[in-house]
């Protein structure tokens, strides 16, 4: 009988999220529910959310609650885990992910971050706040990660949330097949579209792969005239915040039917999940921006006619 328990859940539809976010108010108009999935094909060196681009799920090490007991050492079958100085080290070249020391660990300092979720308990979670979505004009994002990545949980999430009368918004960064992006875009009534730089080799320079694909789907995504476009562009110091860059995107932005665009300042918010994870914070750069040049950028763009924000 368990196993045929087993099978049947296998066959249940789901996706991997490490997030559900409610009451938002940065991913799209109005009150929000974002559910951010994991798995992403950019590895962009300013992410913000570094638990977002693998697929399976990760362990959190939070050195700031760690008291040193040991019980995660115990635990571990492949001798992955040691305390050192007082603080827990995972080695995770050697670690299986098995969770054992997730589950010992008395204080919470080690945390999963990715789990499976059915994709109706993830569109009941979303229809919970839907009266704050009615009197706001809002609804329920799908961000990431990249929800591309998960093709099919997408699809089927976005669509599930529009037959309960949801409005929907999709923040992506565009890498996809186009029949991936098409099939989803009728279901989704904005389009949150990340750019992160026009010149083919300062994108793959800063995200790990090319921007043919992902300006193609803009063009064709904005031409179907099927949904609302916002263009949100993540201003990285250094990188993607010149005038002349500005310039290039008011030309390439000019004739498409674009709702507005959104300027986001840089920021280290996510910095410190990078040590939860093991990781160096890839990006050396300025903390931020400064509001004169931000506004300068802003004007630039808006000359030709576009409507442009600072921040969501």
């Amino acid at each position: 009988m368990a196993v045929e328990n087993s099978e049947q859940d296998a066959d249940v539809p789901k996706g991997r999220i490490f997030s559900i976010q409610r009451f938002s108010i940065q991913d799209g108009p109005g009150i929000r529910t974002t559910v951010f999935v994991k798995g992403c094909p950019l590895r962009c060196t300013w992410c913000s959310n570094p638990e977002s681009q693998n697929l399976h799920p990760e362990i959190m090490a939070r050195q700031q609650k760690c008291e040193g007991c040991g019980e995660c050492v115990e635990a571990c079958p492949k001798k992955a885990v040691e305390v050192v100085d007082g603080v827990v080290r995972i080695d995770r070249a050697i670690c299986d992910l098995c969770m054992d020391c997730v589950e010992a660990c008395p204080t919470g300092a080690l945390e999963v971050t990715g789990e499976e979720i059915v994709i109706e308990d993830a569109v009941h979670e979303s229809c919970q706040d839907e009266p704050f979505y009615k009197n706001s004009d809002g609804g329920v994002t799908l961000s990431g990660g990249e929800p591309l990545f998960q093709p099919e949980f997408a699809l089927r999430f976005l669509r599930e949330c529009k037959e309960k009368g949801l409005s929907t918004a999709l923040d992506t960064c565009g890498y996809a097949p186009w029949e991936v992006f098409e099939a989803i875009l009728e279901y989704t009534d904005l389009v949150l579209f990340d750019l992160k730089h026009l010149d083919p080799e300062m994108h793959l320079r800063g995200t790990g792969v090319e921007n043919d694909l992902i300006l193609e789907n803009l063009q064709k995504m904005a031409a179907s005239g099927r949904t609302r476009v916002w263009i949100r562009i993540p201003l990285i110091p250094g990188y993607n915040d010149s005038e002349e860059h500005a310039r290039a995107l008011s030309d390439l932005l000019a004739g498409m039917s674009v709702e507005k665009i959104s300027l986001l300042d840089y920021h280290e918010w996510g910095k410190p999940k990078y040590g939860f994870l093991g990781k160096d914070y890839p990006f050396e750069g300025e903390v931020s921006e400064d509001p004169e040049r931000l506004e300068r950028l802003k004007s630039i763009i808006e000359a030709t006619g576009l409507s442009v924000t600072i921040g969501h």
